[in-house]
């Protein structure tokens, strides 16, 4: 019998990597899935009347073992994962997406949760019972419960074909990354990159027997390049590949799969009685509706747009002075932008490296939470990991009681996709009287170390990794009864006010120099170069804010209309970019078939929730800075009503506990330098 399928006999109940055998997982699905489907069968078959206990707790307890392999599997599908992993993927996705539905459809098990639901106002129910019968009726309602049967095999039928070609997005994606490289022999062309850029691409070289140095399209490697690269012709070339992933006319085409699952996603929506996905999607979001999405997204479009064209004008016309550049391009913008940047503030990402040896910035992550939350980290080794590179810790209380299992895994690698995220291998729950904790991952794509450098972060990899580890915090002080409620388990436009805010602590000088050390000679950051850092966190901000609304603007094109007549992406993005449009197109590249956050992730009608946590988060920090950054009454506050309560309540119920009103966007504006 698989592992897989027993209860874990490892320390503190953490994945056994090495005892998993590749081809476990497809058996051990089908099993899970068979388990979960009997467990649901005994709440069907239960002769006795419908109780909230019953029928919705013990629902919520139901599928435990099936929930643990899909963590481990998916999680290593992402960071680890080999042409083994994507084949099993792509049989097991329509599986996990039939049970799905095989519950949400049971019309037996809905009228008994109805029946519940229907009598919830004579039940004695705590607010994180209420919130569990809404979200268990809401789940059967808004999957098509209540549709005839004919619909609902409709509904089963799209939801197989979404989740196989959303699977097929990524991996085209993924494919398309490694696919290009550019392979440089004269060493001219490396002019103005930063020796640890050259040496990670001497490294890149060596490992495929090739002279000279390899450039990719993974994010170390990229964004460097059109940073510092000064030969103009290579940055075009990286960045009209890294522009042209998905829209290639090739095998890795994802055109039509982008068509889709738009359409598919909107085909769905109507049958259960929406105007688009949008409008299904937001009804369970701050936002409510896709109207105050788009009026909040153009409000934001209308302050910081004159901001953006004279940042722009101002660009172009350096980049003109400084280069005779004519017509400022799309892969001149971050190479101009860090001149103007150094020109304005001497400062650059080389000067800052030092400062932030990655040891030293989880250190500093530590010491932090510490600070605020009472929350120690110990590095132990008798905790399996699921490659050499990830680092495991235990974390304890101010009494020395584990709080959570955290594992950090921050270097690229073949098998793991681009960006950042942060997961978990094990939610937190009570049961029988148990508090079990939660096991919670970071995972990021920072430069490695080299023969002769240890890891330096560049100040946005310093701010990532800090936003994982808000979020990472969301997920280990979790504190409530069922898992389903635990953590990151919130609407989705409220997932990012613990990662947003917890990024803040880095401009502050008092934070900095807790950590930002120089990894040579000891000395604490400059606050010259503080001073810098927080002058220049507003620098282009409008610029930022622009590329931010037209990603949110682009995916509410896509999903808050009837996307069915669209038969040109590039059409169609060209429409959708016009009021945000200032660079010139290019004409190879399309934004949407690598567009993976609203295609593979769970962003789809969500982007716009990076710029409204960062108005929520933007409040929330204003409150740390009239009481202190590290005062320890504003932390407890945020910890109870905020980090410690999952998805228990309505978001801005319990923000309004933390704050003592609803969010204003005045701190965002401020910090942004747009009013």
């Amino acid at each position: 019998m698989s592992v897989l399928l027993q209860k874990f006999t490892t320390k503190h109940d953490t994945a056994p990597f090495s005892q998993i055998k590749t081809e476990e997982y497809l058996p051990a699905f089908k099993e899970g899935i068979a388990n979960a489907k009997a467990e649901i069968d005994a709440i069907v078959n239960n002769p006795e009347a419908p109780t909230f206990e019953n029928t919705i707790e013990a629902m919520a307890f139901s599928g435990a073992t099936l929930d643990r392999i899909s963590s481990i599997f998916f999680n290593l599908h992402s960071a680890e994962t080999n042409d083994e992993l994507q084949q099993i993927a792509q049989e097991v996705s329509p599986l996990l997406s039939e049970f799905g539905n095989d519950v949400r459809l049971n019309a037996d098990l809905f009228n008994r949760v109805k029946t519940v639901y229907d009598s919830k106002s004579t039940l004695d129910l705590t607010p994180e019972q209420i919130t569990l019968l809404d979200k268990k009726y809401k789940s059967f309602s808004r999957n098509g419960a209540n549709l005839s049967e004919e619909k609902k095999n409709q509904l089963r039928e799209i939801d197989k074909e979404l989740s196989k070609i959303s699977l097929e997005f990524g991996e085209n994606v993924l494919a398309e990354t490694h696919a290009f490289q550019l392979h440089i022999t004269d060493e001219k062309d490396l002019s103005g990159l930063p020796e640890g850029t050259i040496e990670a691409a001497k490294e890149i070289a060596q490992s495929q027997e090739k002279e000279g140095w390899v450039f990719t399209l993974d994010y170390p490697s990229y964004v460097p390049f059109l940073t510092y690269a000064d030969n103009r012709e290579l940055r075009k070339k990286m960045a009209i590949a890294f522009g042209a992933k998905g829209f290639q006319k090739n095998e890795h085409d994802n055109e039509q799969i982008v068509l889709d699952i738009a359409r598919l996603r909107f085909e769905r929506a109507k049958l259960l009685g929406y105007a688009s996905h949008a409008h299904f999607v937001l009804e369970e979001r701050m936002a409510e509706n896709p109207e105050k999405v788009t009026t909040f997204l153009n409000d934001l479009l209308e302050k910081a747009k004159p901001a953006a064209q004279k940042e722009f004008e101002q660009l172009t016309q350096f980049a003109k002075d400084l280069d005779g550049i004519e017509t400022l391009e799309k892969w001149d913008g971050a190479y101009y932008s860090e001149k103007l940047k150094q020109q304005l503030f001497n400062l650059d990402d080389e000067k800052l490296k030092p400062y932030f040896k990655l040891e030293n910035v989880l250190e500093g992550a530590f010491t932090v939470s510490n600070r605020l939350f009472g929350l120690t980290f110990v590095e132990v080794n008798d905790i399996e990991k699921y490659h050499p590179d990830v680092k495991t810790y235990e974390v304890k209380d101010i009494k020395g009681d584990l709080v959570s299992i955290f594992y950090a895994d921050f270097f690229p690698r073949k098998g793991k996709r681009n960006g950042a995220w942060m997961t978990s291998y094990k939610s937190q729950y009570v049961l029988g009287g148990n508090n079990e904790r939660p096991h919670v991952s970071i995972v990021c794509n920072f430069t490695k170390p080299t023969e002769t450098k240890p890891s330096l972060l560049t100040f946005n990899e310093v701010t990532t990794l800090f936003h994982e580890f808000g979020h990472a915090l969301h997920g280990m002080l979790a504190d409530t009864v069922y898992p389903s409620l635990s953590g990151t388990s919130v609407y989705w436009d409220f997932v990012e006010l613990p990662s947003q805010i917890f990024e803040n602590w880095c401009y502050e000088p008092e934070a900095l120099a807790l950590f930002a050390h120089h990894y040579e000679t000891g000395e604490v950051i400059p606050i010259e170069y503080i001073q810098k850092i927080k002058e220049s966190a507003s620098f282009q901000e409008g610029l930022a804010t622009m590329r931010q609304l037209s990603f949110g603007l682009l995916d509410m094109g896509w999903h808050g209309q009837d996307p069915t007549g669209i038969t040109s992406i590039k059409d169609f993005e060209t429409e959708q970019f016009a009021s945000t449009k200032l660079y010139p197109d290019v004409k190879e590249n399309a934004m949407s078939t690598s567009f993976s956050h609203i295609f593979q992730g769970g962003y789809s009608s969500g982007y716009y929730s990076y710029k409204w946590a960062e108005v929520l988060d933007a409040d929330a920090f204003e409150y740390f800075k009239e009481q202190g950054i590290f005062n320890s009454g504003v932390a407890q506050k945020f910890k109870e009503n905020i980090l410690s309560k999952g998805g228990t309540e309505h978001p801005m119920v319990l923000y309004k506990r933390f704050r003592g009103s609803e969010p204003k966007p005045d701190a965002l504006l401020k910090r942004a330098g747009l009013v």
